[in-house]
């Protein structure tokens, strides 16, 4: 590759110093720099990535890891102005690339994702201090120095262009052309991504992972497709339920709906080694759960995305892949939850103290049918831990602005997204450490502190709501598990889980993602479910109203003896008496088949109601979204997300 004088000036600006005998040493240097900083930060983040991550590529893999690293280098290096600036880019891309996924497989069990770049706004909305700083500047670092140092003066520019933008267009419109051959080659877990990591390496693994993002794309279906979908799902007979011959032999009771998704709530007592001094569960959470059988909800997700959790809870439909369901597959006004009970002459209200733009919440409530939606902006901020508002503050205001409807006798749907207990577990003065543990991971104990103080707020507004609404429906779960360590360190500790998701067992699975969860019907109590997976909870509610009328939720009702789980890439089921089956990949058990034969479905009506033209939407229900009520909190009309 001969640069001439315009590739020196890229090594040095003052090169007429240089002396001349020295230019051939130099010219030299220039074609052998990105080899030099390939090797050098190859071994650097490899060293990281193993040593304070534990996440290690396999040694097999290094060698061809490591020489596509090398074109990607001499590609970029072709199209810079400045080798110093080249050097600062290639330093942050592989920074990213290699010390990138491995934070978060030791976070959340698995690398990075095409669909994390959807995620990416809410991620730095929520990091503050240098943290915020780590997440921002490499990004802004590498998006400027590549407009700043792009250049197309050399004809080895426009060989790396041609290759750029060919690839590019291979990944986008023909990505089964490098699937198909690599797949067969390497393999692919679908469920195991940690695997595929290190089985590839970071860059054919990001490679292959973008190109398939476009070929999983979801296909809307057209109408032969999704009636016969939806008429396999209404097939399933299941007159004999209980709930079912209840509902229908009843008329339709309004009654108020409080529901509370508690951000990271779980029972740390199963971390049996942490040995905790005293139980960090408020006993008379603890009395009322175990009235309930100790039932636990099945969530979506692990230690993140708590907007699939919300998803599911409200509208009734499994989120079964590794992306957030407000962001980009949640396109139509449908009729869930509070679309449903506003049509009832409910006032439906959606309460969380967060940025409203916050995984697009904004549009997300708006088109399941909320017509108030109070933002961190509506409450006053009386009661903070840093930044994050206190569940007591929280329950008293909402509870203050509902006064209203309730007196008035209007039927409300209450739903508070909260978010105290969010990592890293940041407490306040007037909530000082009460628990301590033998744990040698730090967020364990963090976590149990905030749990104390989490349980018991959470039993005063329960307290405080059936006194005031002793017929009301009150739901409370977790969203998903805490994140207690890299690679589940905290879990790993006790037992709970395995470091690699490989290797855990079907029980395992189900622990990845139960928490507590009561339904407490009025007068009635806490029923007693056992595990109910989230999308499953809407159904229930409305056969607790006796709502007889045809809805979206009939199509996921349990299948007989069974409550299914999907997850990114495989499902488990729990039979009626407990059992716990994995379903990873075929070939698959008679029972595997039937669940999913039974999801396939369920994924093709999902997309029909929430992304494509409703031809399964029950007839019933208006088209139209109901009328917002004239409130400053209303949802503006308008308002856009974080699309």
């Amino acid at each position: 590759m001969n640069w001439g004088v315009a590739g020196r000036n890229k090594f040095h600006d003052n090169i007429s110093l240089i002396p001349e005998t020295d230019l051939p040493l130099i010219t030299m240097l220039l074609k052998l720099l990105p080899l030099l900083s390939t090797t050098v930060l190859y071994a650097l983040f490899y060293l990281i990535s193993a040593l304070k991550f534990d996440v290690q590529i396999l040694p097999a893999s290094v060698p061809y890891d490591y020489l596509l690293q090398l074109v990607v280098a001499y590609m970029l290096y072709a199209l810079s102005r400045k080798a110093w600036i080249f050097l600062v880019i290639h330093t942050l891309l592989m920074g990213v690339l290699y010390t990138g996924n491995a934070v978060k497989i030791s976070f959340f069990g698995g690398p990075l994702m095409p669909d994390d770049i959807f995620a990416l706004q809410s991620l730095l909305l929520i990091l503050d201090g240098w943290r915020f700083f780590a997440a921002a500047i490499p990004l802004a670092a590498i998006a400027s120095l590549l407009l700043f140092n792009f250049s197309m003066r050399h004809w080895s520019a426009y060989l790396a262009s041609l290759m750029v933008i060919l690839l590019g267009i291979t990944v986008v419109y023909k990505p089964n052309t490098l699937l198909t051959p690599l797949d067969g080659y390497f393999g692919n877990s679908v469920w195991d991504q940690r695997s595929n990591y290190v089985w590839r390496g970071a860059t054919l693994y990001t490679l292959l992972e973008t190109a398939r993002y476009f070929a999983a794309a979801d296909v809307i279906p057209d109408t032969d497709t999704a009636q016969e979908a939806a008429d396999n799902l209404l097939a399933v007979d299941l007159t004999d339920s209980p709930a079912k011959k209840q509902a229908i032999a009843k008329e339709f009771t309004p009654r108020n709906v409080h529901i509370v998704l508690l951000e990271s709530f779980w029972d740390p007592n199963a971390l049996k080694k942490a040995k905790f001094k005293q139980n960090p569960l408020a006993p008379e959470f603890r009395e009322l759960w175990k009235s309930a059988g100790y039932s636990q909800a099945l969530d979506p997700v692990f230690g993140g995305f708590t907007a699939n959790s919300e998803f599911e809870v409200l509208c009734g439909f499994p989120a079964m892949k590794n992306t957030v369901k407000f962001e980009r597959q949640f396109l139509n006004d449908a009729p869930c939850l509070p679309h449903l009970l506003a049509d009832k002459g409910y006032r439906t209200i959606a309460s969380h103290p967060n940025v409203p733009v916050f995984w697009n919440r904004v549009n997300a409530y708006r088109r399941m049918g909320f017509e108030t939606y109070w933002s961190l902006k509506d409450f006053v901020q009386d009661d903070m831990n840093r930044n994050f508002m206190s569940d007591s503050t929280l329950y008293r205001q909402v509870l203050e602005k509902i006064s209203g409807p309730l007196a008035a006798k209007q039927p409300v749907l209450d739903y508070i997204v909260t978010y105290f207990g969010h990592w890293n577990y940041p407490l306040s003065e007037s909530r000082p450490d009460k628990i301590s543990s033998r744990s040698e991971v730090d967020e364990v104990t963090a976590y149990a502190n905030t749990i104390y103080y989490k349980s018991r707020e959470l039993m005063d507004f329960i307290k405080e709501v059936r006194k005031r609404d002793p017929e009301g429906i009150i739901v409370v779960f977790g969203d998903h598990l805490p994140f207690l360590g890299e690679n589940f360190a905290g879990y790993v500790e006790s037992g709970v889980l395995s470091t690699n998701r490989s290797d855990f067992t079907p029980a395992m699975f189900k622990a990845y993602v139960s928490t507590p969860m009561l339904i407490i019907d009025g007068k009635r109590g806490p029923i007693k479910f056992g595990s109910l997976p989230l999308y499953q909870v809407p159904k229930l509610l409305l056969d607790l109203l006796n709502f007889n009328e045809p809805s979206i939720m009939d199509y996921t009702q349990p299948l007989p003896d069974m409550r299914v789980r999907p997850l990114p890439g495989l499902h488990f089921n729990v039979s009626a008496n407990g059992t716990v089956e994995l379903c990873k990949e075929p070939p698959y058990s008679e029972t595997c088949q039937l669940s999913s034969r039974w999801l396939e479905n369920i994924a093709i009506v999902s997309n029909d109601l929430f992304m494509g033209r409703q031809f399964t939407r029950p007839k019933y229900i208006p088209e139209k979204q109901p009328e917002p009520v004239p409130t400053e909190a209303v949802i503006p009309q308008a308002a856009t997300g974080t699309n």
